[in-house]
């Protein structure tokens, strides 16, 4: 036994090091977890994937659907309108903006939650002059907030109430979590409006008129002559011929008074065409020397006064949108050029920004990250699809859509029904969420493709994987080892402190690897620790899930926290400032609300 809870240490600390180093992506992780302790024999053979059947993963999925179809239905777009009529004073922003996404987290995705409302914030910022920096981190961490408030705000809660299950009390209820999870969600909101924002970083706008990309001084006219050697040959020759020398983007061709938007880079240049470029001082300059292509005179600018402006501004055919790189994207770690974004997707990257600075270095070259914010080109009814496949979620506000009453009436009704059906235990929650799920897409709210796109699949491998690996902490005894070196501070320590310390300790570790992670992991020691205190584990289980939810301290420990930091322009150490103090107010006010909620005498 004590030789294979030193492996299982062993292992923990590798998968801890891997989800903290984060050049692996977190679920390919815990998947190296899984094998390890199955090939070891920590975990027997037919316990390996069945964590795929776990009630907790099928509701982790659930949600994640049933969050988009609201999304699709309008129900959360009623309110991002109203959100920009609240004025212009930064404290007033602050306190709604944080208000409204911490309730809707309440009750879907949090990371869908803060994608809704960050459009607006960035709207807002820009409407009045500021930098969106004052708004996005207040947005993130309302969104950690309002994820404590219900069983499905996040799936720390999801996981903590399988686990009270295992202890044979049941499992945590829909609005359990209620009482602990609206006094720090009200408490941290007020001090975020109050004082935090004052402690975030003010990052100078990245543009005089409040945007982040300009594109109008790129676009550019050029003429093919009878003389130009690329008569008769491709637009991918065409650009390809200067790939070593500069990033030239074809967004148009006029051909005898047709336009063709986006022309496929397999079309076939033709003596007379017109061509509409993006490309940068240095790259037009390099185009026009190696191709023999001309700037279109004045006639030719005559016969093609449409395709000089800019696009979509007129026909509506061609449109642009800035969109944020989302950590499970599949651009990650990819480039424009490898995954072929204009034939597959049809889409052109136009720029790309990271940490609030526009990237100089060529757009073939760039490797996407998570965060990044990319300028994106493509057809108006397309580009929305376009960025959902690739895992991007939209930034710069140009418009809400109208939300047809029906849809967002069925839409609500359906969660509704869902949400009073475990409330009143009903239908178990899983049953019930996915029978939810369903009932969207029958109704129409959400096409089954879309549905399973919504799917996070690295959220749901990483639940799958690791839940096998913390059942093994439990049955190795690793984590009564665990638990019993901490019981060694409760002859010194009162409960309460106990209690604050498991919750300080999970805090911690949630700030370097997943929150899923670290309720898995934690979870365990926290019924153990119960046990040794003759205590019930309602307590110590409670104050593990507040602390996987709330971390606040570094860019990595949600994707929330990710996904605000290169609109808002933060560096690394900037989340601390505000995240610190807003931390230890958690700690303070959520231990006694679960000792009074959920005594230690159960």
């Amino acid at each position: 036994m004590i030789g294979d809870q030193t492996l299982l240490f062993a292992i923990l600390g590798l998968t801890l090091a891997g989800f903290a180093w984060g050049r692996l992506r977190y679920d390919v992780v815990a998947l190296l977890a899984l094998l390890a302790t199955g090939l070891t024999g920590l975990v027997p053979p037919e316990a390996m994937f069945s964590g795929l059947s776990h009630p907790a993963v099928i509701t982790v999925a659930a949600v994640l659907i049933l969050s988009r179809a609201l999304l699709n239905a309008g129900v959360i777009d009623l309110l991002a309108r109203r959100l920009t009529r609240v004025g212009d004073r930064p404290a007033v922003q602050v306190i709604t903006l944080t208000g409204v996404v911490a309730l809707s987290s309440g009750f879907i995705n949090n990371v869908g939650a803060l994608a809704l409302f960050m459009p607006v914030a960035v709207w807002m910022a820009r409407h009045t002059g500021r930098s969106p920096s004052f708004l996005l981190m207040p947005l993130a961490f309302g969104s950690l907030l309002g994820g404590t408030l219900t069983l499905i705000g996040t799936p720390p809660n999801i996981i903590i109430a399988a686990y009270r299950a295992d202890t044979g009390a049941g499992a945590f209820g829909m609005f359990d979590f209620l009482p602990v999870g609206l006094a720090i969600t009200l408490v941290g909101v007020a001090f975020i409006a109050l004082i935090g924002w004052r402690l975030t970083p003010q990052r100078d706008q990245a543009a005089d008129d409040g945007e982040l990309f300009e594109i109008e001084n790129y676009l550019t006219e050029l003429w093919v002559p009878e003389s130009s050697r690329y008569a008769g040959r491709s637009v991918h020759e065409l650009i390809e011929s200067v790939a070593d020398e500069a990033d030239v983007m074809v967004t148009a061709l006029l051909r005898e008074g047709e336009r063709r938007r986006m022309p496929s880079t397999y079309e076939v240049l033709q003596p007379g065409d017109i061509l509409l470029v993006e490309a940068d001082s240095d790259g037009l300059k390099a185009l026009l020397e190696i191709t023999g292509l001309e700037l279109a005179g004045s006639e030719s600018n005559k016969s093609s006064e449409e395709s000089s402006e800019e696009p979509g501004e007129s026909s509506g055919e061609l449109t642009l949108s800035e969109a944020i790189v989302a950590p499970n994207s599949r651009l990650v770690g990819a480039s424009a050029v490898a995954l072929d974004l204009r034939e597959r997707y049809g889409v052109n990257i136009l720029a790309v920004a990271r940490q609030g600075k526009r990237l100089k270095q060529r757009l073939s070259h760039i490797r996407f990250f998570p965060g990044d914010i990319l300028l994106l080109q493509g057809r108006e009814e397309s580009l929305p699809d376009a960025m959902s496949r690739l895992g991007c979620l939209p930034l710069a506000s140009r418009g809400f859509h109208i939300a047809r009453p029906r849809r967002v009436a069925l839409g609500a009704g359906i969660f509704a029904t869902g949400l009073v059906l475990v409330a009143f235990d009903l239908l178990p929650v899983a049953t019930a969420l996915v029978g939810a799920a369903v009932a969207m897409v029958i109704a129409g709210l959400l096409p089954s493709d879309d549905a399973y796109r919504a799917i996070d699949m690295p959220v749901i491998v990483l639940l799958a994987a690791m839940l096998p690996v913390g059942q093994a902490l439990e049955t190795t005894g690793g984590s009564a080892l665990i638990a019993e070196a901490l019981l060694g501070m409760a002859d010194y320590l009162p409960s309460f402190m106990m209690l604050a310390l498991l919750m300080v300790a999970v805090m911690l570790l949630s700030n370097i690897v997943n929150n899923a992670a670290a309720a898995v992991l934690a979870a365990p020691i926290g019924i153990q620790i119960a046990q040794g205190m003759n205590a019930s584990p309602d307590p110590f289980l409670m104050a593990v899930a507040i602390g996987a939810s709330c971390a606040f301290l570094t860019p990595i420990g949600h994707q929330s926290n990710t996904l605000v930091m290169a609109p808002g322009g933060y560096q690394f150490g900037d989340y601390w400032r505000m995240g610190l103090p807003l931390s230890l107010l958690v700690v303070i006010v959520a231990v006694p609300m679960i000792l009074w909620v959920w005594p230690m005498t159960g």
